[in-house]
């Protein structure tokens, strides 16, 4: 499987002493991309891989990924087991490479609509905004704030 990925360089010198020496055949660099070009890359991809290293508090990268149709293959740590469910995406153990690249070869079966459509529920303008205003209706009448993002956003309007 050929692997494409894209991004700034803020550190040539280490680009040029770890990474570059490392990418094989099948491995190209596309460069840090405008928005539309990412979204159009991205959008072209089989699936989206995801590895952070640290517990992110939310990927964008993964919503951007769904919004583009494209299913996600990702390290199972911060937001992301949130982000993603069983129809949009596949999940490792955090930093478990070979489970990661398991994960990838499930999350290229995946149906883009449902990609899509995890992206439209959780994630467009509307949507976010009700399910944040009322977030805070419920926080300033004193009910406790401890559930996830996504499950208020999932729960069925009133």
């Amino acid at each position: 499987m050929r692997l494409r990925f894209a991004g700034p360089k803020p550190n040539p010198r280490y680009w040029d002493e770890w990474i570059a020496p490392r990418l094989g055949d099948g491995v190209a660099y596309a460069g840090h991309l405008s928005h539309r070009e990412l979204a159009r890359q991205l959008g072209g991809a089989r699936a989206a891989i995801v590895s952070p290293r640290w517990e992110e508090p939310f990927g964008l990268v993964v919503a951007e990924a769904l919004a583009c149709g494209t299913p996600v293959a990702a390290f199972g740590r911060g937001a992301i087991p949130d982000i993603v469910d069983r129809f949009s995406g596949a999940l490792a153990p955090a930093d478990d490479v070979a489970a990661l690249a398991r994960a990838i070869e499930r999350a290229v079966t995946l149906d883009r609509r449902a990609c899509r459509r995890r992206a439209e529920t959780l994630y467009d303008a509307h949507v976010m905004t009700d399910g944040y205003e009322e977030l805070y209706r419920e926080v300033l009448a004193g009910a406790p704030a401890n559930r996830s993002r996504a499950a208020v956003l999932e729960r069925p309007a009133a």
